[in-house]
């Protein structure tokens, strides 16, 4: 698949240069191009949009491998006609978001519609996110849900950024601690999950650096690196913490999220001819990258090829010649740049998150194989680093902070051709079970009771929300518009029931598969997703007995800049004494359930 991405990327550099270019969606199957039809907001459609770069790029899908994006360079017949300008692209699960005159539009490209974001109030020049391809479980779906939207090159202590948790559909401010106090330019914020960070790249004064979000990697920047150009950052799949940067006359490499950045180096077998490929003095065209492999093209048209695995980053360059042979499929890759020789073998065993995540690995002989060669073992022991005794508590994450972490086996001293032999990777969860979930009880619904049905429910099933009723802000003002809210039945199943103005309290059970465990006790609060404030608690904070003035999800929302970053790390319990929030306010809603208090929700509305 990496051959095909590199073979369009390589017959399309030979199309003109012009400023104006077509945006396509390019399936790859021989013979079908599809072009994407812009809306505009006269609802009018527009058939090409305008790529802010000279350069073509093509956006592949980290999970689809048979989906692309193409921004390339093909000649206009628009003449002097104004065309929107896209300025970034990011897939996620089975959307395209785009950055079309400084706002971002969501395309399904599955079902070939397109829809706007709700949220973002202030310009956008790009769009950040990762993919997680592993598996279907819900922190792996959370992953590529995940995404933020800003300006690049804006300066951070006054610029805007966005988050978004459902794919695109819904962004909030994003509020970056201290973020006011940071000197310097946005040149891009990502999600880490590798380390389960967000980092900010930082440049200024020539230099890049990043900064993170999260104890223990937020008392101090990263090593800083040379940032002659504006580079774009590719997360490289996987969630092995692998960032490529780069632009025209550079390329570099980072192992651990951003913490250090190296250059690329151009190698001839084990004799390193440029320490970068700025010295090798070659303009880069474009890059390609899958999980372990990288491919950088030149306007040269030469091929660079180079493995991700642990060894310092390099590439070995391939000639025209057997680049032509490539592209007009006369052999593999593998075959074109050699064979694996196989040497005496050094294994090594990564974690992308030492702060979270500790192991202990055993190699040893287990025996002989029929022709006689000896078999290995390895076995590797995973534990929560805090757990293992070995770490001061100033290198260890937080405790109470659910974290991911990458382990990955690879060969420490292998060539750059050996293209046979490639890491192994597993994703490891480290907070709750993920046997676990929670289920609100649900024996009187709209089903059982003849008022709606499954059927329907499935049928493409909405419902409207009244425009006094909602803040998509989650500040309980009214909107100007009606909400049309589709309905997912394999999510929700059928709506509960609740008595019209009666005290209600959801009854939240712990399962674990198939197997109910408890009703749970614990304190929770509720957040309508779609900013729905037709209901209230039946406690202030007097009546439920508060000696310090309670959290509200206004209160958060302002501190935080989200909604959904009100959690076990920063709730405070109004029973606590807090000589910092006294209780000034004793009348105001108490919006926290379970625990100690008898607290309900009434809908009244």
């Amino acid at each position: 698949m990496l051959m095909l991405m590199l073979v369009a990327a390589v017959t399309l550099w030979l199309c003109p240069l012009v400023t104006a270019q077509p945006l396509c969606r390019w399936a790859i199957v021989p013979g079908l191009i599809f072009k994407l039809l812009f809306p505009l907001q006269t609802g009018s459609l527009f058939d090409r949009l305008s790529f802010s770069s000279t350069t073509p790029r093509l956006i592949t899908h980290p999970c689809k491998k048979n989906i692309a994006l193409y921004l390339g360079n093909f000649k206009t017949s628009l003449g002097q006609v104004r065309v929107p300008e896209v300025t970034s692209a990011h897939f996620t699960s089975s959307l395209l978001l785009l950055v079309v005159a400084q706002k971002v539009y969501i395309y399904d490209y599955e079902n070939d519609s397109w829809n706007v974001t709700f949220g973002i109030k202030h310009p956008v020049t790009h769009v950040s996110g990762d993919n997680c391809c592993y598996t279907e479980t819900l922190f792996c779906m959370e992953i590529g849900n995940l995404v933020f939207a800003y300006f690049r090159g804006d300066q951070i202590s006054q610029t805007y950024i966005y988050y978004s948790n459902n794919g695109g559909f819904i962004f909030w401010k994003y509020h970056y601690d201290r973020q006011a106090e940071i000197t310097g330019s946005l040149g891009g914020i990502f999600q880490f999950f590798s380390l389960s960070q967000v980092g900010i790249l930082v440049v200024d004064q020539g230099k890049g650096m990043f900064k993170y979000s999260d104890h223990p990697l937020n008392r101090s920047l990263g090593l800083s690196f040379d940032y002659n150009g504006t580079l774009d950052i590719l997360i490289v799949p996987g969630q092995r913490g692998i960032l490529l940067l780069w632009f025209e006359h550079s390329l570099l490499f980072s192992h651990n999220a951003g913490q250090l950045v190296d250059t690329v180096r151009v190698k001839k077998g084990d004799q390193t001819l440029f320490s970068s490929m700025f010295e090798a003095s070659v303009t880069i065209h474009n890059i390609a990258v899958n999980e372990n492999e990288l491919a950088v093209i030149t306007r040269e048209d030469n091929l660079y090829y180079g493995n991700l695995g642990v060894v310092p980053s390099s590439v070995i360059k391939v000639g025209k010649k057997e680049l032509g042979l490539w592209a007009g499929g006369g052999g593999s890759l593998a075959e074109i740049i050699g064979a694996c020789y196989h040497a005496e073998l050094i294994f090594v065993v990564m974690v992308s998150n030492p702060y979270s995540l500790g192991f202990q690995a055993t190699f040893y002989e287990s025996g002989h194989t029929l022709d006689g060669n000896t078999k290995y073992n390895l076995d590797i022991c995973l534990k929560q680093q805090q757990h293992w005794g070995r770490t001061n508590p100033n290198f260890t994450s937080s405790l109470k902070r659910a974290t991911i972490s990458t382990v990955t086996v690879d060969i420490a001293n292998k060539e750059i051709s050996c293209v046979d032999v490639k890491p192994l990777s597993t994703l490891i969860s480290i907070g709750c079970d993920l046997d676990k979930r929670i289920v609100i009880q649900n024996k009187i619904s709209a089903c059982s009771k003849g008022i709606l049905d499954a059927l329907t429910l499935q049928d493409n099933y909405s419902f409207i929300i009244e425009k006094e009723f909602y803040d998509p802000s989650f500040q309980g003002q009214p909107s100007s518009q009606d909400l049309h809210v589709p309905y997912s039945y394999s999510q929700l199943g059928c709506p509960l029931l609740v008595y019209y103005d009666t005290p209600w309290k959801p009854v939240v059970e712990l399962w674990r598969k198939d197997t109910f465990q408890e009703i749970v006790d614990a304190e929770y609060v509720l957040l309508e997703v779609n900013g729905q404030f037709s209901y209230r608690y039946s406690l202030t904070a007097q009546s439920a007995l508060c000696t310090s003035q309670p959290q509200n999800w206004t209160t958060m929302i302002k501190e935080f800049g989200m909604p959904f970053l009100w959690n076990r790390e920063n709730y405070v319990s109004c029973h606590d004494s807090n000589r910092n929030a006294t209780l000034r306010w004793p009348d105001v809603q108490y919006q926290i359930l379970g625990g100690r208090t008898t607290n309900q929700i009434i809908f009244s509305h």
